[in-house]
């Protein structure tokens, strides 16, 4: 395939615009599928894809598509909305010339449409704006032409009108592509450059290592050459996605496709690393990415201590698929050896725990996730907290910094005041407020991540009845009251509740998750003493009262003496079980920490 003849583009959106259906019917328009085969999702591989209704994975596809009697090669990557996987949208843009942004034809522009589209800008692609679900009853295309134009700087007179749900405007939009998006640069017979945009484990056959080549030829034989690991591989196939894995020969300057090359070791391979030819290497690797920043941590622990070794495992290949997730040991008191995690958001978070769960069959206790914070000690020294356990002595700290994070709200214009309160009483920052329109309003503010990551999305749709959008990106940290709030149970400070809370809402954070735990806790035969903390003074406290039993039941009237007698015998041994009886701690407690703060 000539270069001239390729055209490479992603489609990018706002979570639930319809990229995923209209990708579906790219397939059904050029033949790639045939009505038989046509399912919704199609490229929706994963089953908690399709369970919840959202992409989590990046998918490409190439597609053969003729115009005037010329036959094009069409690749296209369809990407997530939700912004916990904005970087699998950035890494997609990197691969591409073009870029369809799809806006809602009623919903209109949304906050995770600006993101994308700058992110596109910044990539320095050529975006075509499309109108998706013309076919609703009610739209408002000429109120989301405007917004197209005022909010994101697109010509209005560019945008094409589609519905992906029934086809139509579909053809007209293939014929755009062709037309609007350039095809790529890069000559064939340069040497080797070709991009690892992505990767994933197959059991049988090892590392698949998903390729844009940017210059040059790569062809099945082929001795290659990872540019960042140094290991040389032989090419033992290679082919496209068309929407299944088709072996061909060769793939030239601006395709996108597969390569096997028989790894098994997961760590050979770096998605944004650079392949090249081992015989005729390049000399400068491509740019690659911006390594992605984990902001939410937590603990996994496998519930059986034997399953330590295939977590690892599972958590290994899943790193593979998804390089925007760390992992790395730890012990805890409580739970034994498990793993810390990081993760981009909370939902994030969600969906690798469940395809742990799923995948690997692995049974996990998860503990209340925490972001990231920065520790300043008196001896001068910068540290980096992402668990509550590193943080120092308080006579150690000079000042305790917390992540910003710069929110854009999209809200119906009757909501502005709700949404405000809302930020207000997460301690945020008013920056701006500017109307897009009659009915609608993007409102700027700087909130902690703490207060964003936990329940703000869910607080804001509640507030604007489902209307409300939210984007975010952290912009730095800044030094606040923060102090290390530790949970004692029976005395005993258990590792895996520690908190670190804002000073202002550290009691009555206290005292809400003491009485949470009181409820997740079940009764012992002693009395449990829960205690929430800061150093040594104790905040708050719950008593968990001994279970009872009645041990004069048999006792019928006679002397009192006999009664008191076994009072005192049952007293003794409530004692001698307080101080060796073991409280058992459920995995519902370890996820009151979360709730606590949500009842806050």
């Amino acid at each position: 395939m000539k270069t001239e003849q390729i055209r490479n583009f992603c489609i990018v959106a706002h979570i639930d615009h319809g990229k995923s259906t209209l990708a579906d019917q790219f397939l059904l328009k050029t033949g790639a599928i045939s009505e038989r085969e046509f399912r919704e999702q199609l490229l929706d591989d994963l089953d908690i894809e399709r369970d919840r209704g959202i992409t989590i994975k990046a998918q490409t596809v190439a597609l053969r598509y003729a115009l005037d009697g010329v036959e094009y090669e069409l690749n296209l990557i369809d990407t997530p909305g939700h912004v916990d996987f904005h970087y699998e949208v950035s890494r997609s843009l990197a691969a591409c010339e073009g870029a369809l942004l799809l806006v809602d034809a009623f919903q209109g522009v949304q906050a995770q449409t600006v993101a994308n589209a700058y992110a596109a800008v910044e990539a320095d692609l050529t975006i075509i704006p499309v109108l998706n679900k013309i076919d609703l009853p009610v739209t408002r295309i000429d109120e989301v032409l405007e917004e197209i134009e005022t909010v994101l700087g697109l010509d209005p007179s560019e945008a094409l009108l589609v519905s992906a749900k029934t086809g139509q405007g579909v053809d007209a939009l293939l014929q755009a592509i062709v037309k609007r998006v350039p095809p790529p640069q890069g000559r064939p017979d340069a040497p080797l450059r070709a991009l690892v945009f992505d990767s994933k484990y197959d059991a049988y056959r090892g590392v698949i290592t998903y390729v844009r080549v940017k210059e040059g030829t790569l062809q099945k034989g082929q001795r290659i050459r990872f540019m960042k690991s140094g290991t040389e591989h032989e090419v033992l196939e290679l082919g496209q996605f068309r929407p299944g894995m088709v072996a061909c020969d060769r793939l030239t300057a601006g395709q996108v496709g597969y390569v096997l090359t028989g790894i098994k070791e997961l760590g050979q391979v770096h998605v944004g690393d650079t392949l090249t030819d081992a015989a005729r290497p390049a000399r400068v690797a491509l740019p690659g990415y911006k390594k992605p920043q984990q902001m939410v941590f937590c603990g996994m622990f496998p519930t059986n201590s034997t399953d330590f070794e295939k977590l690892r495992d599972a958590l290994q290949k899943l790193s593979l698929n998804d390089s925007s997730f760390t992992f790395q040991p730890e012990t805890s008191d409580a739970l034994g050896f498990g793993f810390r995690c990081g993760f981009l958001g909370m939902l994030h978070m969600e969906i690798v725990q469940q395809r742990l769960e799923r995948e690997a069959g692995i049974d996990l206790v998860q503990t209340a996730p925490n972001v990231t914070y920065e520790i300043l000690t008196r001896t001068g020294e910068v540290l980096r907290i992402d668990n509550p356990q590193q943080v120092p002595d308080a006579g150690q700290i000079a000042e305790f910094r917390e992540p910003i994070a710069r929110v854009t709200f999209i809200v119906p214009a009757g909501n502005i005041g709700t949404v405000m309160q809302l930020c207000e009483d997460r301690r945020g920052v008013y920056r701006s407020t500017e109307y897009l329109g009659p009915e609608r309003a993007q409102i700027v503010y700087e909130l902690p991540l703490a207060e964003i990551v936990y329940d703000l999305h869910d607080k804001l749709k509640s507030a604007t009845r489902g209307y409300g959008t939210m984007d975010y990106e952290v912009i730095g940290f800044r030094p606040a009251d923060l102090v290390k709030m530790d949970i004692l149970v029976k005395g005993r400070r258990v590792d895996a509740l520690s908190t670190i809370v804002h000073r202002s809402v550290a009691e009555r954070r206290g005292r809400a998750l003491v009485k949470r735990l009181k409820k997740e806790i079940a009764r012992h035969q002693f009395e449990i003493a829960l205690q929430a903390a800061i150093g040594s003074r104790v905040i708050a406290r719950e008593t968990i009262s001994a279970l009872r039993k009645n041990v004069t039941a048999k006792c019928y009237g006679g002397d009192i003496t006999r009664k008191r007698k076994l009072w005192a015998k049952q007293r003794e041994g409530k004692k001698r079980m307080k101080q060796f009886g073991e409280v058992e701690i459920p995995q519902k407690a370890f996820l009151a920490v979360l709730e606590a703060g949500q009842d806050d």
